[in-house]
């Protein structure tokens, strides 16, 4: 393959200028992860300390291998939301256990004590699906009262999912392993009940369908919470529980242990996983089974300086390309036709990857060509890594009349019939039709990034504000009547704040659009370890797509 020679001069105003936008907006994005590490008031905290218990995060810290990095997943849904808290009371992400990848979930039991709200819910349903797609066994720190009852209405129907999807991994022979550590009511009472090994922490698992008010309450029996549903009467008498462990280390140390019993899933072996220090520092040693992988050309940190901070200003994709692909190389398809599209193959931590890049807004050759090339990755069985920086398609008569409509939707039918696994990272604005040819979040990429300049909505605010002057003024001018100029600006200026709010990144992850906001610099890392992931199952390209419109 040909390696990128750079084209950016670091030196230029015009680079420094940005470098210094995207470093505010990276700092921002820092201040706003402070939020999701939120665990309870000091007070919850130091009750919890004093009765011997660890917070989620020490769980799962503690259940990592030695150097695991851990990819932790929408740690800010429900961000500007009223639920318990950012992140909900579940935190959940990839890591390494006894040398094989896992999925991590660990309620946090000091916000209220771990109930389930809506935000929590939808998290736990997300985290299920990349756990089925990528065929990765699941260990549940568990510690919940269940169902918060005040969002019931919201979370009952959709509650039952998590339970599901618990049977179906274990139909397709993807374990979940449960360590019960505290109070665990109801719906929380079921996700061990469901899960194919459980471990149960002496004196401090308490798991009853209802604890012994409401027992009391609807049967006049009286009963303690031990009896009812400690961890002993389980362990020895219901059998709800397969272990018993002295303590919470205890309980880890039997989790890790359950995790090397199980058969590898796949050809990987132990020294073919990323290390801490490989995930977050890029080390170029990590062989993973494949030739030598050679670093970038050119440092990550310069990314703050190719991408832009103000989306309406376009920037070169395969500038940033050239700092996440192996050696900075890449085998351009078309590079002359369609030019707003970039596509290609590149390589991250030797895994190849077919590339498919915005350049500009998609004219009806650049979609075709990215429908020929998701054709081509589905025919050789290569992922698809899609980076969007998208305005939508192209609009006027001309190119109504040149089929844009018809050309669009070949680009989705292909997107929406591709079986290769995909990564989606939203470097830059998200709009419109655009979202979808470039497989946003209803086209069920494996993984969803964005980066902290993004925007994502129906169209840019100032489109939209216009769009709605227009509207109004015709209204006007229908009616007979003058179009108050203040009050439209008033109207308009309102609409354009609005729709700036809820179309930044912010905004969207917060509505689960995406896997988590990014630093940018850190985009190969979390590459490296999606593409860990994704290559955890076999997969194989489409043999067929739905009609063509030509």
């Amino acid at each position: 393959m040909s390696i990128f020679k750079t084209k950016i001069n670091q030196n230029s105003e015009s680079f420094r200028r940005n470098y210094f936008l995207m470093k505010e907006k990276v700092r921002e994005l820092e201040q706003i992860m402070q939020k999701s590490l939120f665990q309870g008031e000091e007070k919850y905290l130091d009750r919890n300390k004093k009765s011997g218990k660890l917070t989620a995060r020490e769980r799962i810290e503690l259940l990592l291998d030695q150097d695991s990095p851990f990819l932790e997943l929408l740690p800010l849904a429900g961000l500007g939301g009223d639920g318990f808290a950012v992140g909900g009371t579940l935190t959940a992400g990839i890591g390494i256990i006894s040398c094989r990848l896992c999925i991590i979930t660990a309620n946090v039991g000091t916000i209220k004590g771990g109930s389930i709200d809506y935000t929590t819910l939808q998290k736990n349903l997300r985290i299920s699906e990349i756990a089925l797609e990528n065929g990765l066994p699941v260990i549940n720190l568990v510690e919940s009262a269940g169902a918060n009852l005040p969002d019931q209405a919201k979370i009952f129907n959709y509650g039952g999912t998590a339970f599901r999807e618990i049977t179906r991994r274990s139909k397709k022979g993807l374990p979940t392993i449960s360590v019960v550590f505290g109070n665990s009511t109801a719906g929380g009472a079921y996700i061990p009940g469901m899960s194919d090994y459980v471990i149960m922490v002496k004196n401090q698992a308490k798991v009853f369908l209802a604890g012994p008010p409401l027992v009391k309450m609807a049967t006049n029996e009286v009963v303690d919470d031990e009896a009812l549903g400690g961890a002993d009467m389980h362990s020895r008498i219901s059998g709800v529980s397969d272990y018993i462990a002295n303590d919470e280390l205890d309980g880890i140390r039997i989790a890790r242990e359950i995790m090397e019993n199980l058969p590898s899933p796949s050809k990987r072996t132990e020294n073919q996983l990323p290390s801490q220090a490989e995930f977050l520092e890029g080390s170029s040693s990590f062989q993973s089974g494949r030739s030598a992988i050679a670093s970038p050309l050119y440092n990550s940190e310069e990314i703050l300086g190719v991408v832009s901070a103000d989306v309406r200003i376009p920037f070169d994709s395969r500038e940033l390309i050239a700092r996440i692909s192996d050696g900075s190389e890449f085998s351009e398809f078309k590079p002359n036709y369609g030019s707003t599209l970039i596509t290609g193959y590149a390589a991250i931590n030797g895994y190849r990857i077919g590339i498919i890049a915005n350049n500009g807004v998609l004219f009806s050759e650049a979609a075709n060509k990215g429908t020929q090339f998701i054709q081509l990755c589905n025919q050789n069985n290569t992922p698809l890594l899609f980076l969007q920086n998208i305005t939508g398609f192209m609009v006027g008569k001309k190119y109504e009349e040149e089929g844009i409509i018809k050309h669009g939707a070949n680009m989705i039918n292909a997107v929406s019939n591709s079986t290769v696994p995909a990564i989606t990272i939203i470097t830059g604005a998200s709009y419109g039709a655009g979202n979808y040819a470039m497989c946003g979040r209803a086209f069920k990429p494996r993984f969803l990034f964005s980066y902290p300049n993004s925007k994502i909505a129906v169209m840019g605010p100032d489109q939209l504000a216009g769009v709605m002057e227009i509207i109004q003024r015709d209204a006007a001018q229908k009616a007979g009547i003058d179009y108050d100029e203040d009050k439209g600006a008033y109207i308009k200026q309102k609409i354009t704040s609005e729709a700036d709010k809820q179309s930044n990144a912010y905004f969207a992850t917060g509505q689960l659009w995406d896997d988590g906001v990014i630093d940018p610099r850190q985009t190969r890392n979390y590459l490296k370890l999606c593409l860990e992931v994704i290559h955890n199952t076999d997969f194989k390209g489409t043999d067929g797509y739905g009609v063509f419109r030509m």
